[in-house]
């Protein structure tokens, strides 16, 4: 995606503060109004994330209904991550066990086939800076092409469904994962495999990381 001339602030020219805290990024991150000009509802990162987080959820960006809620995965695409992971509400927007930093922080619009990607300007402005103040993260999923791109470069398979089922390559850091969307469901119907295949490792992962934190707070 070319960079949109309308945003005025170059990422490459941004003076990146220290930060003395994750709190301290957050809230810039939060700020952050970068895009304005070019976003359809106008900015509202929506990103979650604390400094003992075990887990890390890079998706593609916020939909219209996370938008209007403020809550990541706060739809149908959330209920069915959630049930691919195993755990409940409760546990995972627990921060203390989920990072949840999308892409694109902000709702980027409507595209012609569905919701347009996420903006590039988040990930050179924040992502190096958030992941930085994330030292327990265990485990990545990857959720879509575009947070695989990113994490997995030319480690990833010529395809979204060949990068998945080779998930092993990349675990443990990583998990490559389809998206949950409802959009997906020809996908899911004609790879199987996925539900046998990656699922149960997924969830035992999970399990173990979380079982992990819980006999550490113990």
């Amino acid at each position: 995606m070319p960079h949109d001339p309308r945003v005025k602030t170059r990422c490459s020219q941004v003076n990146r503060p220290a930060y003395p805290t994750l709190d301290a990024l957050l809230a810039d991150v939060r700020a952050c109004r970068a895009c304005a000009e070019v976003l359809p509802l106008g900015p509202r990162p929506i990103v979650r994330a604390a400094v003992d987080a075990r887990i890390l959820i890079v998706g593609q960006a916020p939909g219209a209904r996370v938008h209007a809620t403020g809550i990541p995965w706060n739809d149908a695409s959330g209920e069915r991550l959630r049930t691919w992971l195993g755990v409940d509400v409760t546990s995972f927007y627990d921060e203390s066990q989920f990072a949840i930093i999308p892409m694109g922080f902000c709702y980027p619009g409507r595209g012609s086939s569905g919701d347009k990607p996420p903006r590039r300007e988040c990930a050179q402005l924040w992502l190096d800076s958030l992941l930085e103040k994330l030292p327990e993260i265990q485990l990545t999923l990857l959720v879509g092409q575009y947070a695989q791109r990113h994490f997995l470069g030319n480690r990833r398979k010529a395809s979204l469904t060949e990068t998945v089922r080779a998930w092993a390559d990349y675990a443990p850091a990583f998990i490559p994962l389809p998206h949950p969307s409802p959009r997906n469901q020809a996908w899911f119907r004609h790879h199987p495999w996925f539900e046998s295949e990656v699922l149960p490792p997924l969830r035992a992962t999970v399990e173990s990381i979380m079982a992990r934190e819980a006999d550490y707070v113990r």
